[in-house]
């Protein structure tokens, strides 16, 4: 098995990530928000762009928020999610 060695910049690009996902968690849930009680919503493609960037907060807010779940272009977070996951098995195994 491959030990993995932390080396001094991937600990802020792991906090980054970390952030962005809490960020994208957080747009969907003010969108669905903002959809109850009719206000100004968020875009589709900021919300899109959001789950390109940091899918695992979009895809667990989709579902926390039940909120696009449905809509056909939003089905693009699983792949932008499977993406990250294959990305990060790379950076991790390599």
């Amino acid at each position: 098995m491959v030990a993995i060695q932390m080396t001094d910049y991937m600990l802020p690009i792991l906090i980054v990530y970390v952030v962005l996902n809490v960020v994208s968690f957080m747009l969907y849930n003010i969108d669905k928000y903002k959809a109850k009680h009719n206000k100004w919503r968020i875009t589709e493609n900021t919300l899109l762009i959001s789950g390109l960037i940091a899918p695992f907060g979009a895809v667990i807010g989709m579902h926390y928020a039940h909120h696009k779940t449905q809509k056909v272009k939003f089905k693009l977070n699983y792949i932008f999610l499977a993406i990250h996951v294959i990305l990060i098995a790379c950076i991790i195994l390599l």
